[in-house]
């Protein structure tokens, strides 16, 4: 804990973080019929209020401050601090309705579009009011009635509850989401970015299936699971071939056909199974496109999904 800082010194610069955020939803918002619309930079915004905003921030409040509060004499119902939970459910409400038709954004009609921006205009409005009354209304309140004791453990938790979601690095993580939110589609970070090769290789290794990748130029690249058993045995002399050369002659056609169905996007999965060494086995393709829609190959999984057909009625974890 950080001796010199106060617990509402703490949530007013939690208050700063999630107002930087609702000025990058705010201009989603004004562009989001033009030209100028980012959607990333919409989705990480509401990404991060829904996330840090009400269910870290928020839930520091409801589950410490509030309670608090009451127990040194505000009253709970028909008091500030009922008005201030009726307005985090409001903006609770409001962003999970959002959050579930974001992603529909691009294909929504007129009417759609104008809904969900009144709808975005008001989470704003609601929660700009709700800042304002806690920072100058609600947290000098609090102040009053509250012991150097009761300051102390409230600063405890709310550090607590943030190391708990985040970690230790917690504060400068929360910070880099927001940069991250405000820099929209000028910054992709890829969550593969914090993935070192040992992980990744660790991680394709682990997979219950057998992945192959077949590059732009039909050439087999990468094939997983290198060392183990696999229900179609490949050794490192696969790579680099033409996949044409690596399927009995009598399927050529067809892998041709699957390609050219995925470089002209007239196909997006090609799948089939068969029976094999007494299981049965499911085999998929599917296309892979980069960031600007290029073709860049094909995925091949394959797996024994025998035992997975057997499954009835539920299995819970560790059961």
């Amino acid at each position: 804990m950080d001796k010199p800082e106060r617990w509402d010194d703490y949530l007013i610069a939690e208050h700063e973080l999630i107002e930087r955020c609702m000025a990058v939803l705010k201009i989603c918002l004004e562009n989001i019929d033009t030209p100028e619309h980012d959607p990333l930079k919409m989705q990480r915004s509401l990404d991060f209020l829904y996330e840090f905003g009400d269910k870290i921030h928020n839930k520091k409040e409801e589950n410490f401050l509030f309670p608090f509060m009451k127990e040194r004499g505000i009253p709970a119902e028909g008091g500030p601090i009922g008005v201030m939970l009726q307005e985090h459910e409001a903006e609770r409400e409001l962003l999970q309705k959002m959050l579930t038709q974001v992603s529909g954004i691009a294909s929504a009609s007129a009417e759609e579009i104008n809904k969900f921006k009144e709808e975005g205009l008001t989470y704003l409005t609601i929660r700009a009011e709700h800042i304002w009354k806690e920072n100058d209304i609600l947290y000098p309140m609090a102040r009053k009635v509250l012991s150097e004791k009761d300051e102390n453990l409230l600063l405890f938790e709310f550090h607590k509850v943030s190391e708990q979601a985040y970690g230790p690095r917690a504060k400068e993580l929360f910070t880099e989401m927001v940069k991250e939110a405000e820099k929209g589609s000028t910054d992709k970070k890829k969550l593969i970015e914090g993935l070192s090769y040992e992980q990744l290789n660790a991680i394709m290794e682990a997979m219950p299936f057998e992945v192959t990748f077949v590059d732009a130029e039909d050439t087999v690249a990468y094939f997983n699971r290198l060392d183990r058993e696999k229900l179609f045995p490949r050794t490192r002399s696969v790579i680099g071939r033409k996949v044409e050369k690596c399927h009995p002659e009598h399927s050529v056609d067809t892998v041709r056909k699957i390609v050219e169905g995925f470089k002209n996007r007239t196909m997006d999965i090609a799948e089939f199974w068969i029976d094999f060494k007494g299981d049965k086995v499911l085999i998929r393709y599917f296309p892979v496109y980069g960031d600007t829609d290029e073709y860049m190959g094909v995925l091949e999984v394959t797996q024994a999904i025998g035992e997975i057909q057997k499954l009835e009625g539920q299995k819970r974890l560790l059961d």
